[in-house]
């Protein structure tokens, strides 16, 4: 059985996706919030396979619900449903980790397949995301770039990859703590907040 945990704060959009999703026979949801707060405390206790986040919500975002939980369990996917069909918005979800990037007026067969395979950990996203990605992340013509020391290129571009720290740190043999020093680094170079500013920065759109 596919294990689920569905976050939205629309309570009519949780119950139509969950009975869509129960209706398959090896889909069960164990779990269903509308906070982020309350999603992130949750889901590393209940150990879902895929964890099916709304993108925008009052506290907080999926793509930071899916960042905060797989620094925890990087075995939990997530998947992102959203109703905004923008490049910052996908680019935030990739930095994140999300196995996926679903719109929410995609068909139920679809959802259930990315679904499906996010839990047996294909593809992090569909060919037509993709290719998009391919198409928008350009060599960036920046110039805060090029304060960047080439460790820490080759740690912004794990995180464009929607790599954990943990896992940048294992490929580059660092610590996930000097990982974690290097981001700090690299934001401030780069006069930035946040890893997901970071990524739409390197896909080139403004930030």
């Amino acid at each position: 059985m596919i294990r689920v945990f569905l976050l939205d704060d629309h309570e009519l959009v949780r119950r139509g996706v969950i009975d869509l999703l129960e209706s398959e026979p090896d889909v069960v949801v164990v779990g269903e919030s509308g906070s982020a707060e309350d999603a992130v405390h949750r889901i590393p206790a209940l150990r879902p396979d895929v964890m099916v986040l709304d993108a925008r919500l009052p506290d907080g975002s999926g793509p930071d619900v899916c960042r905060r939980v797989r620094a925890v369990d990087p075995s939990i996917a997530g998947l992102v449903l959203t109703s905004y069909d923008d490049a910052d918005a996908l680019a935030a979800a990739v930095a994140a980790g999300a196995a996926d990037y679903v719109l929410k007026d995609v068909r139920g067969a679809d959802l259930v397949g990315a679904v499906r395979r996010a839990a047996a950990g294909a593809n992090r996203l569909s060919p037509d995301l993709v290719d998009r990605l391919r198409h928008d992340w350009e060599p960036p013509e920046d110039p805060r770039l090029a304060a960047l020391t080439p460790q820490e290129r080759r740690v912004l571009a794990g995180v464009a990859e929607g790599l954990t720290n943990r896992e940048i740190g294992t490929r580059l043999y660092l610590s996930e703590k000097t990982v974690k020093n290097y981001m700090t680094s690299i934001l401030a170079k780069l006069g930035l907040e946040r890893r997901a500013q970071a990524v739409a920065l390197l896909a080139g759109h403004h930030v």
